[in-house]
């Protein structure tokens, strides 16, 4: 079965940082892109960050680039995203997502289609 797992959520004051995890199994990790998707509260959901296991293609959408960084430990299926300099406007699920299309340019409030989804990890980040 495909699992992909996040973790590492939690409550952060403004300025803080966190690290979410995003743990794969049941696919060729190393073919596929992953993603990391948010939705905040009353909002559509927006896809911040992908990478390519392929090819290390990284893309962030301009309200997080230069804060977040995406990893990927293709050893250990496993995606990372550093947030650091947390803002309230962060405050979101996040949730990680796999495609097998290669990590394409992000704009705002949109998503691009992703073959599996994982449970998302509640961000929350207090002014």
């Amino acid at each position: 079965d495909v699992q992909l797992q996040a973790s590492g959520g939690g409550l952060v004051q403004a300025g803080g940082s966190l690290r979410l995890s995003c743990a794969a199994s049941g696919f060729s990790f190393d073919d596929y892109t992953i993603a990391w998707v948010r939705q905040a509260p009353g909002m559509g959901r927006e896809e911040i960050s992908c990478i390519s296991n392929s090819d290390g293609i990284t893309h962030y959408v301009d309200s997080v680039a230069g804060r977040f960084t995406i990893s990927s430990d293709t050893a250990k299926n496993t995606v990372y995203l550093q947030m650091n300099n947390l803002k309230p406007e962060d405050t979101a699920v996040y949730y990680c997502a796999a495609s097998d299309v290669l990590c394409l340019p992000l704009r705002s409030g949109m998503y691009y289609s992703m073959d599996y989804w994982g449970k998302g990890t509640q961000v929350t980040v207090s002014s």
